[in-house]
């Protein structure tokens, strides 16, 4: 302590000591994450809702095509992997690709391990979209993403100070409107709610200079 002065003593104290994640954190996180969202898909799909990004783009072909949601969300993402690789590096686009691998084979293996009998819309939308949401804030931290709009948004935030969260929330409604042309009207509406619900959580937890243990 000795040449300093107390006020800097305390801004010592009060900067924060940053640990960057581990490989087994970012591990442990991923796979969470991923199971997160698959939950929040099948509930999405079993209500016949729909979501943003390439996720609702994959649920409206799956309604449309009967091909399965994993198929369709996996190579839907395949031009974003090379834009990950290209303005993220080649440790986020690994991850990306085993996040969007393990939520695709994580939503196929979803109804062999969860059966709902009675699932009312509503509670569909916002369940699904907060357990959505609550996935991709933690990819998010863990340098990861599901591809597609979050790899986008990820890169102006970081480099433009633009909240991803708006940045989603923005381009999901475009895709949303589209699902009038597939699906009734109200099932559009519920989702809706829940593409607040996922947006509102990125949008409120992630914010820059807020959380100090990204790897």
């Amino acid at each position: 302590m000795a040449g300093k002065s107390i006020t800097q003593s305390v801004e010592d104290l009060s900067q924060p000591t940053i640990r960057k994640h581990s490989l087994i954190e970012d591990a442990a996180a991923i796979l969470l994450a991923a199971l997160f969202v698959a939950l929040g898909v099948a509930l999405y799909t079993e209500a016949t809702l729909s979501t943003g990004s390439t996720a609702g783009a994959a649920m409206l072909l799956h309604y449309v095509t009967g091909v399965q949601f994993g198929i369709l969300f996996f190579f839907i993402n395949l031009p974003f992997y090379a834009l990950a690789l290209w303005r993220m590096g080649i440790i986020f686009a690994a991850k990306t690709v085993a996040t969007v691998g393990l939520i695709s084979v994580f939503v196929a293996l979803t109804p062999d391990w969860v059966s709902v009998s009675n699932l009312h819309p509503v509670y569909a939308s916002i369940v699904g979209g907060g357990l959505m949401g609550t996935g991709m804030l933690m990819l998010i931290r863990h340098k990861s993403s599901m591809g597609g709009v979050n790899i986008l948004g990820l890169y102006l935030q970081e480099n433009f100070g633009i909240r991803a969260g708006y940045v989603q929330l923005g381009i999901d409604m475009a895709i949303l409107v589209a699902a009038f042309f597939v699906l009734p009207w109200d099932r559009v509406i519920y989702s809706l709610i829940g593409a607040f619900v996922l947006n509102i959580i990125i949008a409120l937890n992630h914010r820059p200079g807020r959380y100090f243990g990204m790897s």
